[in-house]
C-alpha cells in the first residue's frame, strides 16, 4: 500500500499501515511495494495448492470444478485392481503347489 499525501505545503504524509503521519523528506527514498505483494500472494497460492496436493480429498488449483476427491477415488480403484491381480497370482502359485494344474 503507498503513502497518502496529507498535506503537500507542510510536506506531511500518512503511512496507512503504521497509522502515522511523518514529514516528507529529501534524503529518503520510498518504494512502494505493492508488486512485490502481489507476487507474494501469488506465490503463496501456489504454495498452498502444492500442500493441497498431498491430501486426495481437496481441489487443485488448476483443476475444473466438483474433482475434489478423483485421486481418493483413483487409488480405491488402483488398489482394487492391484488386489485383484495379486490374489489371482496367489491362486495360481497356490494351484500350482498342490499339483492341478
Amino acid at each position: 500500500m503507498g503513502i497518502v499525501r496529507v498535506s503537500p505545503e507542510l510536506h506531511l504524509i500518512f503511512d496507512p499501515i503504521g497509522g502515522t503521519i511523518s514529514e516528507e523528506r529529501e534524503d529518503v527514498i520510498q518504494y512502494t511495494l505493492d508488486p512485490v505483494i502481489s507476487k507474494l500472494q501469488e506465490l503463496d497460492k501456489v504454495a498452498n495448492d502444492l500442500m493441497g496436493s498431498l491430501t486426495p480429498d481437496t481441489q487443485l488449483l488448476t483443476s475444473y470444478p466438483g474433482r475434489e476427491k478423483t485421486s481418493y477415488i483413483a487409488g480405491i480403484y488402483t488398489n482394487i485392481w492391484y488386489g485383484f491381480v495379486i490374489g489371482l497370482i496367489v491362486a495360481f502359485l497356490a494351484l500350482l503347489g498342490m499339483g492341478g494344474v
